[in-house]
């Protein structure tokens, strides 16, 4: 069953190693099936150097395994939450990479000072608040997903022209129009994450780009008069 989004997922995962997201296991990727109803995403706790495609567990809106020999990841709740609530979305990954964990532990989201930033974030990468302790004792990975939800609806955020987040405490979840630009999305993330960071150093009273800047770069790639690239003739 979805053995080509198997396969996608499967290598999306392998990406994350390969680009130095994640120690160990910590992380995941899925992707979706639209017409089918179905994502699949990566078991939990299995090493990624043992990782074959056929192990890529197969789960249903509700929730439920539909294929798969493993526990799906247990982060599964909150990718599944994203996939509802963002139509648009066929990749979720998540991720614990180092620069963009520490904005996350620090409560800051990342501020859009360059033009790296813009071409793919519009405006700053959110970071959202800590669950309470309820939220964390009961369905934690599930109310991690309502939050991601909750606050993007709240504060306006288009999900396709800000594809990821950060949770506080915890990490970073992003997206895109498959799995494979989902873990782009997240290399993204890595590497503004550590230029800001840099830039504070070197400049303590840095500032954002200016907004003209921003949409000039951010525009130029996307929507409907974008020109970056190559167009079909």
């Amino acid at each position: 069953m979805l053995e080509e989004l198997k396969k996608q997922v499967y290598e999306a995962n392998m990406l994350l190693p390969a680009y130095k997201l994640i120690t160990f296991t910590w992380g995941n990727v899925s992707g979706i099936d639209r017409e089918k109803n179905l994502f699949v995403i990566k078991p939990s706790g299995v090493e990624y150097d043992e990782l074959k495609p056929e192990d890529m567990v197969v789960v249903d809106l509700e929730g439920n395994v539909v294929e798969g020999d493993y526990n799906p990841s247990s982060d599964t709740a909150t990718h599944l939450e994203i996939y509802k609530a963002f139509p648009k979305v066929m990749g979720v990954v998540h991720t614990h990479s180092s620069y963009a964990t520490s904005w996350a532990q620090a409560g800051r989201a990342i501020p859009c000072y360059g033009t790296t930033h813009a071409d793919y974030f519009y405006g700053e990468i959110p970071c959202l608040r800590c669950l309470n302790a309820d939220e964390i004792k009961d369905a934690y990975e599930e109310n991690t997903g309502h939050l991601i939800v909750n606050e993007f609806n709240r504060m306006n955020i288009d999900p396709i022209a800000t594809p990821a987040v950060l949770c506080k405490n915890h990490g970073v979840f992003a997206w895109g129009k498959d799995a494979i630009e989902a873990v782009h999305s997240a290399v993204v993330v890595e590497e503004v994450a550590k230029m800001a960071y840099r830039t504070e150093l070197i400049n303590k009273d840095v500032k954002p780009a200016p907004q003209e800047l921003q949409d000039k770069h951010y525009f130029r790639k996307h929507g409907a008069n974008a020109y970056y690239g190559q167009t079909k003739k």
